[in-house]
């Protein structure tokens, strides 16, 4: 154990300059993100008047890299050094948004060039990502990772929360499509205190006679023999479906139907992320009195149910109200989830396919989400945005089954590491499905 990864696990990962320095990139470049959220399609729906189908589009353009570099990305990943590609990512996520506000001053901005902007800022969000989940279980012992999670996922709703209010007043200050420079902004300070990272960082040894469709192989594999991965890619990737219709929908539902202007879309937007504010904080608790396995199961079974309250939402204050409500239980239930599960997966996979098993299941898990934003502009196109959010509302109702038809529901906690550079046998897969004492 490093010396670092020894102060954190005795002190907490708090105590660690380099994994505070990793948690301030990741609330600059989340913040920022979170501005965009509401920014980005009210660029489309106001300054543009796109009908309902090219915001769903928009949305799919955003989330398609994970279906088009998604399985590449973690092979390549796993042969460089992480830090460095994540700062890459950021500076071109940095340049493709501003790219946004400079065609709006020359006149130029089109639907065409918001797709691009989308795609390109979605692959460098696909490496970016695998380097970050494969990265931090090189700062923080295997016992310090869900702690760690945690409190990056209490910066992501953090963000959520007031990044999404500040984007709405941004937006009726100096419109939306100048809003989006505070995304640019974000994305450089997250690159600068990467930068400042000290945490030394071997560059992987090449493996001899290896091909990237054979590490891509390696990693699927892995996942496919592991019976809790399956059902986490499962799981996670039908809860991404309906999440996608969610936000495909969701800005023209709250500005067409409830009737909101930018700045009460954006408070919309923000109450709803306490719920995943409240999550993060109470995820590490929340897992270690429950055991990580029921915390997963429990999390996603109370809260769904909560998803009907957005279709219920009318016009005026009420309906936001509700829409809020259902959004903010939900968020709770899926912050919790997503620690545990993450956490989880950190823990037992060989370091040498951490980049490759993150990238296969965001690959899995993520894939979805262009479908369902591409299934939600449709449907709100064809029938209204009340119809796209009862089959969203459905969506989130059937997410607890996988989970329920697998052997984690008769598990307490989840099993440890797999031994580094073995694929889990059948007596592995056996051992790891049975119940925990």
């Amino acid at each position: 154990m490093s010396d670092t990864n020894r102060a954190a696990a005795t002190s907490g990962p708090l105590r660690l300059r380099d994994f505070r320095l990793l948690l301030a990139g990741a609330a600059t470049g989340q913040f920022g993100a979170q501005v965009t959220l509401v920014a980005l399609p009210l660029v489309a729906v106001l300054e543009l008047d796109a009908p309902a189908f090219q915001v769903g589009l928009l949305t799919a353009a955003e989330t398609a890299a994970f279906l088009l570099v998604g399985l590449p990305a973690g092979a390549l990943t796993d042969r460089m050094r992480k830090r460095p590609l994540m700062i890459r990512a950021d500076l071109v996520r940095a340049v493709a948004m501003a790219s946004i506000p400079a065609a709006a001053l020359a006149g130029a901005l089109t639907m065409a060039q918001l797709y691009a902007v989308a795609l390109v800022t979605g692959v460098a969000t696909v490496f970016f990502d695998v380097s970050h989940q494969s990265y931090l279980p090189q700062i923080l012992p295997r016992d310090q990772l869900v702690a760690g999670n945690g409190a990056l996922e209490t910066v992501r709703s953090t963000a959520q929360v007031t990044g999404p209010g500040v984007g709405g007043g941004l937006v009726q200050l100096l419109g939306a499509q100048f809003a989006v420079i505070v995304d640019a902004v974000g994305y450089l300070l997250s690159a600068l205190f990467l930068s400042r990272v000290k945490q030394t960082e071997e560059a992987p040894e090449p493996v001899v006679g290896s091909s990237l469709r054979g590490e891509i192989g390696e990693g699927v594999r892995f996942i496919l023999r592991h019976p809790l991965l399956r059902v986490i890619a499962l799981t996670t990737g039908l809860a991404n479906l309906a999440m996608a219709v969610l936000m495909a929908t969701q800005t023209v539902h709250l500005v067409r139907v409830v009737g909101l202007e930018a700045g009460g879309l954006g408070l919309v937007l923000s109450a709803s992320a306490v719920g995943g504010l409240l999550g993060a904080l109470c995820a590490g608790r929340l897992a270690a009195r429950l055991g990580q396995a029921r915390v997963m199961l429990l999390s996603v079974l109370a809260t769904g149910p909560f998803a009907l309250l957005w279709p219920l939402s009318g016009h005026g204050a009420t309906g936001a109200a509700l829409f809020a409500a259902g959004s903010a239980v939900v968020s709770f239930g899926a912050v919790v989830y997503n620690v545990a599960q993450v956490s989880f997966r950190q823990g037992m996979c060989p370091p040498r396919l951490l980049g490759r098993m993150n990238a296969t299941l965001r690959f899995l898990m993520w894939g979805t989400l262009p479908l369902g934003a591409l299934l939600g502009g449709a449907l709100a196109q064809s029938y209204g945005t009340r119809t796209a959010l009862i089959w969203c509302a459905i969506g989130i109702l059937g997410v607890p089954v996988p989970l329920l038809l697998s052997p984690l529901r008769r598990m307490r906690d989840l099993p440890g590491p797999q031994d580094d550079g073995a694929l889990p046998s059948e007596d592995g897969e056996r051992a790891a499905s049975a119940p925990a004492g």
